[in-house]
């Protein structure tokens, strides 16, 4: 990855929609809120501190219209600057559009991936044995479950089925019982943008990424907007236990969100992001190529439903949270030897896009070689109070 354009950001309509971002500004040494625009970039921070304040405001997208702000750039030459190969620190660069949040993700949502959940917990995190037991679950389960409702007397009567089988598995439970997996991601503002490394556990051997709808809600629990994720996944250390869940989703540079985050508009809303088609290609120096698609359409749970399982009286959010609502595509196609089925290398290139969202494109390294996260709360909370923006 060495060079990032508008065209690798913008979704195909442009600037119509009410698109939000982050830019980091050298001359403040801090981050600011900025809307794009068809005339450019512009700061408005002095009238939104955080992402998270204006995903607070009655009705985001007409507040942000309603915002002048001031003019630091055109959009071509921030994309430009924010690959950390070559990048011009003295120059503003793109950041994940998302900074107060809390970073919440939501697990074994499509029946595809509900699949190889159960297929990593039976092969225990050995992608040599996952192919012999893939064909073993879906004799005794199918290949199809995408019409069974979570929590139905039909997906009850399957439980059952399954449990007198010695067939059930906890990745089952959650992805047809009533109650959905919701999990904390990774700390609040260490997500990383577009342009810039994701990480891998660097003792990872079987890993992949996951193409996302991140849904954006405010600490009232409404939905507000959409952004693209990849909630990149280590599928041997789930593999070997499930409360390995942290190590394997939580890692420097392991939640990628971008590249913009769209508001909800006449141009933009709920029911766009219900049907919305997420492509994923990742393309690798060693020539191989992955291509995937996954359809918003086809999730078990609705957005709004995941979202009420988030938040409510048992559980509050008061900078509002993101929502990472899981991925129908779990890559199997075999890379080395027939038999392993997909595993990231060293500078794989990851694109992850949606038409009305652009594209989030990310360069794979270990974790311990992405730049290090250093910017947290207290830094954020510092900056603005020296810009007397709080």
């Amino acid at each position: 990855m060495t060079t990032l354009t508008v065209k690798d950001l913008l979704p195909e309509d442009g600037t119509r929609g009410t698109l939000v971002g982050r830019v980091w500004l050298p001359q403040v040494n801090g981050p600011a809120v900025v809307a794009v625009r068809g005339d450019g970039v512009f700061d408005v921070t002095a009238r939104f501190p955080t992402i998270s304040a204006l995903c607070e405001e009655d009705n985001p997208a007409k507040a942000l219209a309603a915002a002048k702000g001031e003019r630091i750039g055109d959009l071509e030459a921030i994309v430009a600057n924010t690959v950390p190969d070559g990048r011009d620190p003295k120059k503003p660069w793109l950041l994940a559009p998302v900074d107060l949040q809390t970073l919440k993700a939501a697990g074994v949502t499509f029946a595809i991936s509900m699949l190889e959940r159960v297929i990593e917990e039976r092969a225990k995190g050995n992608p040599a044995s996952a192919e012999a037991i893939r064909k073993e679950v879906t004799r005794l389960i199918g290949d199809d479950l995408s019409k069974l409702k979570p929590g139905s007397d039909q997906a009850m009567h399957l439980k059952q089925v399954l449990i007198d089988q010695n067939a059930w598995s906890q990745y089952l439970e959650v992805g047809i019982g009533p109650d959905a997996e919701v999990f904390t991601k990774a700390p609040t503002l260490s997500s990383v943008g577009t342009g810039m490394d994701a990480g891998l556990h660097p003792k990872s051997t079987w890993n992949n990424p996951e193409p996302e709808l991140v849904l954006f809600v405010s600490s009232r629990g409404k939905i507000v907007g959409g952004a693209l994720g990849n909630d990149v996944n280590l599928r041997d250390f789930e593999g070997r236990s499930a409360l390995l869940l942290s190590k394997a989703k939580d890692n420097n540079a392991s939640c990628s969100i971008g590249p913009l985050l769209r508001l909800f508009d006449d141009s933009f809303t709920l029911d766009d992001a219900r049907k919305l088609d997420i492509s994923l290609n990742v393309t690798g120096t060693d020539g191989f190529v992955l291509d995937g698609h996954s359809s918003i359409s086809k999730i078990s749970r609705d957005p709004t439903d995941l979202v009420e399982q988030t938040i409510g009286k048992v559980h509050q959010y008061p900078d509002g949270f993101v929502l990472f609502l899981g991925t129908m595509f779990a890559p199997v196609k075999d890379r080395d030897a027939p038999g392993q089925g997909f595993t990231h290398k060293r500078d794989d290139i990851v694109t992850i896009s949606a038409p009305e969202l652009g594209k989030l494109v990310n360069r794979m390294r270990t974790s311990d070689e992405c730049e290090p996260w250093t910017f947290g709360i207290g830094a954020l909370m510092k900056s603005l109070a020296q810009r007397k923006l709080i």
